[in-house]
């Protein structure tokens, strides 16, 4: 585990020391990157911009672990509560949004944090990504979905690789949503959705700090971070949710924290088995998450979460920021 000294906030060789800095805070669930990013925008004039790929719904505050209202008062948060849970979130649309608001925080002076655990929504906005814009076809998606169940994943991903074999090539068979999106822009443009994939890195100086613990110990926060979501109404914020009409059908409400209560809200499971499934969906979560964040991948600064990595974090991040001052003064 390295411990970066401030000279390794130093902005990268291919990066222009006269673009504006860009600070991302990333990590596994329950790691602490809400309470860390807090304390270093306060320190830094910062900005908050999430990059939770659940934390867009609005009225899914405890079940996301969301900022509180006294965080978000201490700090600008965006990209919190942007739509219902029966509105879709593309990943092109929340890219356009990340990078509106990055702008915006820029214009303003202050320093932009993106902050949060949706490796594709962090990496979207650091890398550039170039995302074809073709909005879903439920119709289609349906059918290739049927297709899926009736045929096999396997003879899906199959029907890809004919059409683009470079695409399949990068898209495991079993991820039958990715393979499903990856056929559906084939087959409503005409192209390879391959070809029309690519990064552009955005105009900005990025640092990109890492939150780590030993599995044991962060299996150990979860377990008390689900735990704390009961206490504090988890059960009441789902059932709301569900008597408003938004059903266990829907993506926002299959996920972790939420799809767990459909068998116990018809009689079929007790809370108890609710809590611990959730716990035992988190950790796998947090699997999955590490595939994103790479320990040896050397663009990122990682810290241990314990014992408190605020000051050491903190002298990286002014270290990063005044090495651009430094050059923008003597230019």
């Amino acid at each position: 585990m390295r411990t970066p000294s401030p000279a390794s906030g130093a902005p990268p060789p291919e990066v222009g020391p006269s673009l504006p800095p860009l600070v991302a805070i990333v990590g596994p669930t329950a790691a602490g990157k809400t309470a860390l990013s807090i304390r270093l925008a306060e320190a830094a004039g910062g900005e908050i911009v999430s990059a939770d790929s659940r934390q867009v719904y609005q009225g899914m505050d405890i079940g996301t672990a969301k900022a509180t209202a006294e965080e978000q008062a201490r700090v600008p948060h965006h990209l919190l509560d942007i739509v219902p849970p029966d509105e879709p979130l593309s990943l092109a649309q929340y890219q356009e949004l990340a990078y509106r608001a990055i702008e915006g925080i820029v214009a303003r002076g202050r320093v932009p944090f993106l902050v949060g655990g949706t490796g594709q929504y962090v990496m979207a906005v650091l890398e550039g990504w170039r995302i074809p814009r073709v909005p879903p076809h439920d119709d289609l998606r349906r059918e290739l979905y049927q297709e899926a169940e009736q045929r096999g994943a396997e003879a899906l991903h199959a029907r890809l690789e004919a059409l683009d074999p470079e695409a399949a090539e990068s898209i495991d068979p079993r991820n039958v949503r990715r393979v499903v999106r990856a056929l559906e822009v084939c087959l409503v443009t005409g192209e390879p959705i391959s070809e029309q994939q690519g990064k552009s890195p955005p105009p900005y100086r990025r640092l990109i700090i890492g939150l780590s613990l030993p599995r044991p110990e962060l299996y150990g926060r979860i377990d008390r971070r689900v735990e704390r979501m009961f206490e504090q109404g988890l059960e009441a914020e789902v059932r709301h949710l569900v008597a408003e009409g938004y059903g266990f059908d829907l993506p926002a409400m299959s996920g972790v924290g939420y799809g767990q209560f459909e068998e116990y809200l018809a009689g079929e499971a007790s809370l108890d088995a609710v809590e611990q499934e959730i716990k035992r969906a988190t950790r796998r979560f947090v699997r999955h998450q590490a595939n994103w964040f790479r320990h040896d991948d050397p663009r990122i600064h990682w810290f241990q979460a314990r014992p408190d990595p605020y000051p050491l974090v903190l002298e990286l991040v002014q270290g990063f920021l005044e090495a651009q001052s430094t050059r923008r003064d003597a230019g």
